[in-house]
């Protein structure tokens, strides 16, 4: 079973509220990034890799080899996952990795989304994701940062 510290919805990805905050409150030691587009991506990488706290390992794995692999993960890791979007959320769950909480913490506003909490904007099928993850026994949290206080996720369904 891998030692997942804490897993947190946010668009931004590794940036500076992760790596500053989020990742020394939840005691991680590798930041593990899901998702395909970045997997491919050296140079969003790099930038990430600047941001990352220097006592955490980083990691760049697409959706599903981070389902193929996690499992095989040491248990002195203790891995932050790192989600773009609940879509991603939602097919790691899905696909076995075992998601307890997941901390919706930035989804930026873009077209056809609503704003439904500080820092999240939603759209139909991301409802529908975060609907389908509760089903799974996922439990969902709204908090920007470690420091501000949790926000209702009713907000996410209304």
């Amino acid at each position: 079973m891998p030692n997942i510290v804490a897993t947190r919805i946010d668009n931004r990805l590794i940036h500076g509220q992760v790596a500053t905050q989020w990742a020394g409150v939840v005691g991680a030691n590798l930041l593990l990034v899901a998702n395909d587009a970045v997997a491919k991506d050296q140079f969003r990488q790099g930038l990430m890799n600047m941001a990352a706290p220097g006592y955490a390992q980083t990691r760049y794995f697409s959706i599903d080899k981070t389902i193929a692999v996690i499992d095989k993960a040491s248990p002195a890791q203790k891995i932050f996952l790192i989600l773009e979007t609940p879509q991603d959320a939602l097919r790691l769950v899905e696909g076995g990795v075992p998601i307890d909480v997941l901390n919706i913490g930035n989804m930026h506003m873009a077209e056809g989304k609503r704003q439904v909490a500080t820092s999240v904007a939603v759209d139909d099928d991301d409802v529908a994701c975060f609907k389908k993850l509760q089903e799974l026994g996922v439990t969902l949290e709204i908090q920007r940062t470690p420091n501000t206080g949790k926000e209702s996720v009713d907000k996410l369904f209304s």
